[in-house]
C-alpha cells in the first residue's frame, strides 16, 4: 500500500504525530532539493522487489513502479511544475556491469505516462561510492562529496525531479540537487519509489 496518514512536510515520510511537520531527519537539518515525494513506505516485501529490480535484471519492476508512481504523484508534479526528470546517475563501472540504471528504467516509464523529457546528461557521478546502506548518516553525507558533477549537457530546465528507488536520510538526493542548482536549475524536487520511516 502507499504511504497514508501525515508526513514530513519536506522529504513526505511518515509521521507518528499528524501535528509534527517534519521527520528527525529533516528537522535537523537544511537540504539542498525544494521538496520531495515517496510512492511507498520501506518495508521487507518493497525491499526484496527493489533488490530484484537493481541486481538481478528484474526491470520490469521498474517499469511497473514508474507507471505506479506516475499516477500516484501526477497531480503533485503537475503542481510543481516540474519540467524534466532527472534520474540519479550511476557510475560507468557499474552502469557496465548491471547493464542499465534502475532509477533511469522508473524515469523513463514515468516519462513516458506524463508526457514530460527524461534528461540522462545532465549530471554525471565521477566515484565508485560504496552501497550508502552499508553506511550511517554521517558515512553517507561524506561518502558522497564530490561524486557527482555537472554532464556536458547545458541546462534548459527550471523546475525538475530527481527520481531515485530509495530515500533514507536524503544524502544522494542532497547531492545530485547541489549539482543542479549550480547549473542554473531553479527548483529541485524528488520523488523515489520507497522511503525509510520519519521516526529513525
Amino acid at each position: 500500500m502507499p504511504v497514508q496518514g501525515p508526513r514530513c512536510f519536506r522529504c513526505s515520510k511518515p509521521l507518528m504525530k499528524a501535528e509534527d511537520e517534519f521527520c528527525y531527519d529533516c528537522g535537523g537539518k537544511p537540504h539542498s532539493y525544494n521538496r520531495g515525494i515517496a510512492v511507498f513506505s520501506y518495508g521487507s516485501v518493497l525491499a526484496k522487489s527493489l533488490y530484484q529490480l537493481k541486481y538481478h535484471n528484474r526491470k520490469e519492476y521498474g517499469v511497473f513502479y514508474g507507471k505506479y508512481a506516475a499516477r500516484y504523484a501526477e497531480k503533485q508534479i503537475r503542481k510543481w511544475g516540474i519540467e524534466a526528470l532527472i534520474p540519479v546517475p550511476i557510475h560507468p563501472k557499474r552502469l557496465a556491469k548491471r547493464g542499465y540504471n534502475q532509477a533511469q528504467v522508473i524515469a523513463q516509464e514515468m516519462g513516458k505516462c506524463l508526457c514530460l523529457p527524461v534528461e540522462t546528461g545532465a549530471v554525471k557521478r565521477i566515484h565508485n561510492t560504496k552501497p550508502q546502506k552499508e553506511l550511517g548518516a554521517s558515512e553517507r553525507r561524506k561518502n558522497l562529496e564530490k561524486a557527482f558533477v555537472p554532464g556536458k549537457k547545458k541546462m534548459v530546465w527550471k523546475r525538475v525531479l530527481v527520481v531515485d528507488d530509495i530515500y533514507t536520510t536524503g544524502s544522494t538526493i542532497d547531492a545530485v540537487s547541489k549539482v543542479l542548482k549550480k547549473s542554473g536549475v531553479e527548483e529541485v524536487y524528488f520523488l523515489t519509489i520507497a522511503i525509510g520511516n520519519g521516526q529513525n
